[in-house]
C-alpha cells in the first residue's frame, strides 16, 4: 500500500493527514459477529492499512469499531473517517444543517469511543442549502478539535468548488477530500438515491485540482469477480446499475490484462482506481482475510496510461 497525501500542515490546519490507498470499509461488520470483525480489523492493520471508513448511518459498524479500539488500544495507529447528515438517518427532511451535523458527529464520537475523527464527510448534499452556513458549522468543530479534516461524500465537483471558494474568501478551512464512486465499471444510474459517480468530466476536474478521492464501491459491487455474466440477471441491483454492453467490454479487457499480469480481473479493477492521475484511495469491504489480501496485492499493480485508457474504452488499440 502507498500513502495518499491529503494536505500538508498550514497555519490553520496544523495536523498533516496521510492515508493508505486502501481504506477498510466497515459497513459489513456487525456487533453480533464481533470476534470476526475484530480479526478483520487486525488483519487490515497488520497488512499496512491505516484508515477505516464508517458513518453515523452505519450505527452497528461504528459500535464495532469503537469496541475494537477500546479493546486493542490502537487508536494512535488508525485514522477514522466517518460521515453524517444523511437524509434518511434520523429526523426527516433536510439534514445538511448545523444541528443535524452536530447531532450526528457527537453520536458518532460516542459510538467510536474517541474525542475526534481524522476525516469527517457530509454523507449527502442538499442543493437548496447555501454552502456558507455548512462551511461555518464544520469549521466550528475543527476549531474545537473534534474534526481534523473535512470532506464530502456524493457531492458534485461544482458544489465542492463553490464551497471551497466560500471558505477561501472567508478565512475558513475548505474540503480537502471527496468520496464519490469511482470504478472501472460505470453506473447506468445511481446505486442509491443521491449518489455521485465520476464521469469523465469529473475525473478531469479532480485531475486538475489534485483533490484526493476516496472511492466507495471501488470494485463495482464485485462486477469483475467472475460471479456475474450477461445471461445471469438474478441480481436485480447489479443488472440495474452495472449491466451494459460497455461494462461487459471493460470486463473482457480487464480479463486480458489480468491474464498478462498473472492477476485477476477484480484486481485490475481496483488497480484502475489507485492508478489515476490524481490522489486516490479505494474503499473496500472484504468479508474474508483472503479478499483483503487480494486487494492489498492489487494496490501494487502498475497500469500505464495506455493500459488505463484501453481498459476504460477510451482507446481501441492495445
Amino acid at each position: 500500500m502507498q500513502l495518499v497525501q491529503i494536505h500538508k500542515p498550514t497555519e490553520k490546519q496544523k495536523i498533516q493527514k496521510q492515508c493508505t490507498n486502501l481504506i477498510m470499509g466497515t459497513a459489513q461488520l456487525y456487533p453480533d459477529k464481533l470476534e470476526h470483525a475484530c480479526e478483520m480489523l487486525d488483519a487490515y492493520l497488520d497488512a499496512g492499512g491505516n484508515t477505516l471508513d464508517t458513518a453515523h448511518q452505519y450505527e452497528g459498524s461504528e459500535e464495532v469499531v469503537g469496541k475494537w479500539l477500546e479493546k486493542s488500544k490502537k487508536r494512535d495507529q488508525i485514522q477514522l473517517l466517518t460521515k453524517g447528515a444523511h437524509p434518511d438517518d434520523g429526523e426527516p427532511g433536510n439534514r445538511v444543517k448545523r444541528d443535524s451535523i452536530k447531532k450526528d458527529l457527537f453520536e458518532s464520537l460516542d459510538r467510536l469511543k474517541t474525542d475526534y475523527v481524522d476525516f469527517y464527510a457530509l454523507h449527502r448534499d442538499d442543493h437548496e442549502v447555501e454552502v456558507g452556513p455548512i462551511m461555518e458549522a464544520l469549521n466550528e468543530h475543527i476549531e474545537a478539535g473534534r474534526i481534523h479534516t473535512i470532506g464530502v461524500s456524493n457531492w458534485t465537483y461544482e458544489r465542492i468548488q463553490e464551497a471551497n471558494e466560500y471558505a477561501l474568501a472567508n478565512g475558513l478551512i475548505g474540503f480537502t477530500f471527496s468520496s464519490p464512486n469511482l470504478s472501472l465499471a460505470k453506473c447506468n444510474e445511481p446505486r442509491w438515491p443521491g449518489c455521485i459517480s465520476l464521469d469523465q468530466k469529473g475525473i478531469d476536474w479532480y485531475a486538475e485540482k489534485q483533490m484526493p478521492v476516496f472511492s466507495w464501491s471501488s470494485q463495482a459491487g464485485g462486477f469483475f469477480s467472475g460471479r456475474f455474466s450477461p445471461e445471469d440477471r438474478s441480481n436485480e441491483e447489479m443488472v440495474r446499475v452495472y449491466y451494459s454492453q460497455e461494462n461487459w467490454e471493460r470486463f473482457q479487457r480487464a480479463s486480458v490484462l489480468a491474464e498478462e499480469k498473472k492477476v485477476t480481473p477484480i484486481q485490475i479493477a481496483l488497480a484502475y482506481v489507485v492508478n489515476q492521475s490524481f490522489p486516490t484511495a479505494a474503499i473496500i469491504g472484504p468479508e474474508t482475510k483472503e479478499e483483503l489480501l487480494s486487494s492489498v496485492e492489487a494496490t501494487n499493480i502498475v497500469l500505464s496510461k495506455h493500459e488505463m485508457d484501453w481498459v476504460d474504452l477510451l482507446r481501441d488499440s492495445r
